[in-house]
């Protein structure tokens, strides 16, 4: 007996069976064994079993993953547009941060000295793209790391991987922790002096600029409150001490094509402009120096901000830069901070909210 069924051809094409195949494993996928098998005992064979797979536990040492292979991978990173979750907009800043290796920079006074280095680096992202391989960014690194670096090797390396990644504007941001002889004041002896430092490379709509940030750790005196006590030794006799407290100014500095400074160039910048740096060696003779040291230099947060930026205008391989300054106070529960900027580089209306806590020096 013939049995007409509308909708059933008969002869299906490839087309219609690889669909009934996915709906098939669909249902398998919910399915229990004891389904399938009532359904058709050979349907196991047919869909590569409804359970799970038999998969080797075993690391196959020997495996190479060679051109073909590597072909076969997916890459979502990289898939279309139809792929992109949430707004289709253009991101700033995507990449990689803390990526630490070291390297070796060229210092003023010491030669050339390698130190571990924590990387920042990012790219833009247009908005029809899904995203970036993070990848790409730590190979370009490592394509230049055996170079000494200096502002000239970072931008090769931003060369690259905005290149690699095409994207129009890309920064690259080099953290490090920069070790510096320093003499005690009175008694002749040395220490190193660590500072934070990083250098930044930033390119956007085709400009790219450079910059050198600098921790600036200091003592910073009330002089209200070194009046106030000199007033109470004077009028009543009274032994009194001005509050003192650490301090951290972060210098960003932005260099101008052509101009090298160095390091110890920003350093003694800040040196001069407030003399009160924190001391490593010190004896007695040394730490009555210091307290003189503070007497002859009392600070407002204001004044120090001003004192920073004094030196940074006079300085013609200087273009843009900002001074925060954070007067960590022992007589408030509070700090005094301070924001100066200069030229269109730094200019922002709104701070992150935890700027000034990122200011804490830590031993």
């Amino acid at each position: 007996m013939n049995v007409y069924m509308p909708g059933i051809k008969a002869e299906p094409s490839r087309d219609e069976a690889e669909t009934a195949l996915d709906l098939l494993r669909q249902w398998a996928a919910r399915a229990s064994d004891d389904d399938i098998a009532s359904l058709d005992p050979g349907l196991t064979a047919l869909i590569g079993g409804a359970g799970y797979p038999d998969l080797s536990r075993n690391y196959p040492h020997n495996f190479v993953a060679d051109a073909a292979y590597r072909a076969t991978l997916p890459d979502l990173q990289n898939g279309p547009s139809s792929l992109i979750r949430g707004e289709k907009r253009a991101i700033q800043h995507v990449g990689i941060s803390n990526f630490r290796l070291p390297i070796r920079y060229h210092t003023r006074d010491n030669g050339d000295l390698n130190l571990e280095t924590s990387v920042t680096g990012t790219v833009s992202l247009e908005a029809d793209k899904k995203g970036i391989n993070m990848s790409r960014i730590m190979r370009s690194f490592y394509t230049h790391a055996e170079k000494t670096f200096s502002f000239y090797v970072i931008e090769h390396a931003l060369d690259d991987y905005k290149s690699d990644l095409e994207s129009f504007d890309a920064r690259i941001n080099m953290r490090f922790s920069f070790p510096m002889k320093v003499n005690s004041l009175r008694s002749g002896l040395t220490g190193y002096q660590y500072y934070d430092i990083a250098l930044e490379v930033v390119e956007l709509a085709g400009v790219r600029r450079r910059i050198m940030h600098l921790d600036y750790v200091y003592s910073s005196t009330c002089p209200c409150s070194l009046e106030l006590s000199e007033h109470a030794r004077r009028e009543r006799g009274q032994l009194a001490t001005p509050h003192s407290q650490r301090s951290v100014a972060r210098i960003s500095a932005e260099l101008k094509d052509g101009k090298r400074l160095w390091f110890e160039d920003l350093i003694d910048m800040c040196r001069r402009a407030v003399p009160t740096e924190t001391q490593v060696m010190v004896k007695r003779e040394d730490e009555q120096a210091f307290a003189e040291l503070n007497a002859a230099n009392p600070i407002f947060v204001e004044d120090a901000a001003r004192l920073f930026a004094e030196q940074l205008q006079a300085d013609d391989r200087v273009g843009d830069y900002r001074v925060l300054a954070s007067h960590q106070e022992s007589l408030h529960s509070h700090d005094a901070v301070s924001v100066l900027t200069e030229g269109d580089l730094f200019a922002q209306d709104s701070l992150d909210p935890k700027l000034f806590s990122t200011l804490f020096h830590i031993g």
